[in-house]
């Protein structure tokens, strides 16, 4: 990635479960970093992503990553990012073990095991902060949710089955500016069993994704924090699956795949 042309920005493309983000190197983005993202992140006139993962060297940890939606939006983390920022690490150096400086703590990834360029992962993601559930008036309806943070805001709504109109009533909970100052993550979720529930997910700055990480790992703190579940439980999401453990601290593990490199011609 260090031979380029002078008007271009190297990238790595990485996904976990559909969810796919560009692990750029934050020295190479002169200017608006908002605006690089929304263009690099268009799917029809860009390389196309959920968003970008700027990763800089810092003291304490391995590699510092910061997280811009693909709206240009900040977001504090993404669980699946971090680990696609963990993978490109690994293939670079080899370590086994990866800290990475996110605006939402330090986080560490442990490589469990590698096939190509599919990496798996285990990551220590804290201790979330779950509150009880609450009532919201969502398009004249009461809707039921849970507030967790996993150091970025999430609201999770349990239900018997998916709502139809799940992605319009997502959007309108993310409007709750007053409730929601900072914007929220929405994950609807389906308990399926006492050890694997089933999540749709609609997050800040980039809408409806395929996989996320902190979603994930929100959704299972919820259901086990409410009893719905076992403290060990795997998590379905559209592209796939990842499964969540929370004793004292959270843990989640799950895949990882670098698709491509390249340039972006600015």
């Amino acid at each position: 990635m260090e031979k380029r042309k002078s008007n271009s920005v190297p990238f790595v493309k990485a996904t976990v479960c559909g969810n796919d983000f560009l692990v750029v190197e934050s020295r190479h983005v002169s200017g608006d970093k908002a605006e690089f993202t929304r263009a690099i992140c268009s799917r029809n006139y860009g390389v196309g992503a959920d968003g970008v993962e700027l990763i800089s060297e810092v003291e304490g940890a391995d590699v510092r990553a910061s997280l811009i939606n693909s709206d240009g939006s900040f977001a504090e983390i993404s669980g699946n990012g971090t680990r696609c920022v963990a993978a490109h690490h690994v293939s670079q150096t080899d370590k086994q073990r990866v800290v990475i400086a996110t605006d939402a703590g330090i986080k560490t990834c442990e490589l469990v095991s590698r096939n190509g360029e599919t990496f798996e992962f285990r990551t220590a993601m804290g201790r979330p902060q779950v509150s009880n559930e609450e009532r919201l008036m969502v398009g004249g309806k009461e809707i039921r949710g849970m507030y967790v943070s996993m150091g970025n805001p999430q609201f999770i709504v349990f239900c018997k089955e998916f709502p139809q109109e799940w992605r319009e009533l997502a959007a309108q909970i993310q409007a709750q500016t007053t409730r929601f100052p900072e914007g929220v993550n929405v994950e609807f979720a389906r308990v399926v069993s006492r050890d694997e529930i089933e999540i749709r997910i609609f997050e800040r700055g980039a809408g409806e994704t395929q996989s996320s990480g902190t979603g994930s790992s929100a959704s299972a703190s919820a259901a086990i924090a409410s009893g719905r579940v076992e403290r060990r439980v795997r998590v379905v999401a559209p592209g796939g699956s990842q499964t969540v453990e929370w004793h004292d601290e959270l843990f989640l593990e799950g895949p990882a795949r670098l698709i491509a490199q390249g340039e972006y011609f600015l």
